[in-house]
């Protein structure tokens, strides 16, 4: 892992991120790259339009202008505090931070092509507003990106224990990849567990012996579980019953039609986890 990139908006849960990628690259000797966009939106919502009927071309051309420098100066701010978050925890960790203005769910793709890793909160900057909701912008970033999201949670802690769910498919077998092959977590705790439903538990148990056969030839002892039952609802419980600090999954592996109309696993794991969500697609 050469490069990690964090996608901030200067939030409560932008810090804990940070606190993460500072953890990450500290494990993986990984630089960071910190981005902060500027959403478009802000100057084209109805009530800024409205001044251009009301005061006028060039006044609303003087406050349109008003309203960019002060989200210069706010992108400043945020970079600033990153910068010096980030060289508080990991001192010797070589950042770099970048503000862009536009929409991150389109700008992160010209990031996305040089990193290994993209890390982003849960939620954003209105989650004290929206406290059962997921961050929007989070959730579609995590869905169109073609590299590994750690998606971090609300407050951090030191990750110990991790839980590696499988559940075979092709996003899990990159996961399964990334651990075989990563020294970032060979020193920690490892679960694995499949979750079965009633009548197809003979294949969860060869997928999880196969897991856990590879695991132990790259040097894990991980203590292998098959559970039966919903997998959001076993994952959870799991997660809470084990003090698990960090779950590893597929992301979205099924119909992407099927995900907009009624979710899918991965959501609710990640709304339901009060831990960081490591997502392979």
């Amino acid at each position: 892992m050469n490069k990690i990139l964090v996608c901030t908006d200067g939030s409560a849960y932008s810090f804990v991120c940070y606190d993460y990628a500072a953890w990450m690259a500290q494990r993986t000797g990984a630089a960071l790259e910190v981005l902060y966009v500027s959403d478009l939106r802000q100057f084209e919502v109805p009530m800024v339009a409205d001044l251009s009927g009301s005061l006028g071309v060039q006044p609303y051309q003087a406050v349109l202008g008003k309203l960019q420098e002060f989200e210069q100066e706010r992108a400043k701010a945020i970079l600033e505090q990153a910068r010096k978050h980030l060289a508080a925890k990991a001192p010797a960790v070589v950042a770099t931070f970048a503000h862009k203005l536009g929409f991150l769910v389109d700008t992160f793709h010209d990031f996305e092509v040089h990193v290994d890793l993209i890390m982003l909160g849960k939620r954003g900057e209105n989650a004290n507003f929206a406290t059962e909701h997921l961050g929007s912008t989070m959730e579609r970033v995590v869905r169109a990106s073609h590299k590994p999201c750690l998606v971090t949670s609300r407050a951090f802690k030191t990750v110990e224990r991790l839980l590696f769910a499988h559940d075979g498919g092709k996003s899990c077998q990159k996961a399964l990849e990334f651990l075989a092959t990563s020294s970032a977590f060979k020193d920690l705790e490892l679960h694995l567990v499949a979750v079965a439903a009633h009548h197809d538990e003979e294949a969860a148990l060869k997928t999880l012996q196969g897991a856990e056969g590879v695991l132990r030839a790259s040097g894990y002892q991980p203590r292998a579980q098959m559970l039966v039952g919903q997998p959001d609802n076993e994952i959870a419980s799991y997660v809470d019953g084990r003090a698990i600090n960090l779950l590893i999954m597929g992301a979205y592996g099924h119909s992407r039609i099927r995900q907009l109309i009624i979710g899918s696993t991965t959501t609710a794991m990640i709304r339901r986890c009060k831990v960081p969500v490591l997502l392979f697609r």
